[in-house]
């Protein structure tokens, strides 16, 4: 059947811009009612434009959609909770959250002011941590939730200048580790996506020819993220790569434990390759249990 989102209602944090926009105009043509969310501050999250989401939210009524325009800060947890209450006064239930929101200030870290780090933590994490919050009690009580975490390759790969996103984005996975268990027996399904696109922030970061831009427009990662929101996923605690029309997955995992009686230093050294081998590696959905293992389990369940 066709991917559809007909009677779903989402929040899309960061949608002003580049891949939120790209994924709030993809899930209001699958059928969501939309709250676009952007503070439309400037790249290093510095001022404010009022008009960038409710311009988004206009494109997507002007093509038959639905959508309300919400110009919150994510990092203020009152407005995160207006976001949230807006989709619901609006619509009558909140199906869907996908946390975009971001900013960067780069810098090395022995020149990375205490400011720029909490600054970006702020925007990337809590905000994530301030939508979850306010908008778990209406998953769980109409036993429905899909929710998208944006991470980034800095996180689980690292690039250079990038400690305070990185470590933001690497916390996003964290937080979706946890609340993929604990939104599992209420059907939430939490995910992270790893977008690679032509956006304001990654041309930032590293030019791109004309042609590499083109190739990496942002509406090209959108259609992961629509499948990802909707009653046909069934996955959780996910990371998807989506970009230039390529998707894949990421995921950490751990290899099978050497065990050494009575180890010295010397005898790590000694068996280091062995330690640090993924030939037994499986990927695992909590700290009790392999994914696989946990699949097998729900599906005796089903």
């Amino acid at each position: 059947m066709p991917v559809s989102l007909l009677e779903r209602t989402a929040l899309v944090t960061g949608a002003g811009r580049g891949v939120g926009r790209g994924i709030a105009l993809d899930l209001a043509r699958h059928g969501a009612k939309v709250v676009v969310n952007d503070l439309g501050g400037t790249l290093d999250g510095e001022g404010a434009d009022l008009s960038v989401a409710e311009s988004v939210a206009r494109e997507i009524e002007a093509a038959g959609g639905v959508a309300a325009a919400n110009t919150g800060d994510v990092t203020d947890s009152e407005d995160a909770y207006a976001m949230v209450r807006q989709a619901i006064d609006l619509w009558g239930r909140l199906d869907i959250v996908v946390s975009n929101a971001g900013i960067l200030r780069d810098r090395a870290l022995h020149n990375l002011p205490e400011a720029d780090w909490a600054a970006v933590l702020a925007v990337h994490l809590t905000g994530g941590y301030n939508l979850l919050h306010h908008a778990w009690p209406a998953f769980r009580q109409q036993h429905y939730g899909r929710v998208v975490l944006t991470t980034s390759n800095s996180g689980f790969l690292g690039n250079f200048g990038q400690s305070n996103y990185a470590a933001a984005k690497a916390g996003l996975i964290g937080l979706m580790n946890v609340a993929k268990l604990e939104g599992e027996k209420y059907n939430v399904m939490v995910n992270c996506l790893n977008p690679g696109a032509a956006t304001r922030m990654t041309t930032a970061v590293s030019a791109m020819t004309p042609e590499r831009e083109a190739a990496m427009r942002p509406e090209l990662v959108a259609p992961a993220v629509t499948y990802l929101c909707s009653d046909s996923c069934q996955s959780s605690g996910m990371i998807i790569n989506s970009g230039g029309g390529a998707f894949g997955r990421a995921a950490i995992v751990q290899n099978e434990r050497v065990p050494i009686a009575d180890a010295t230093a010397d005898d790590v050294e000694a068996r280091w390759d062995e330690i640090t081998s993924l030939e037994s590696a499986e990927h695992w959905w909590s700290v009790r249990e392999t994914r696989a293992a946990h699949e097998a389990a729900r599906e005796a369940q089903a």
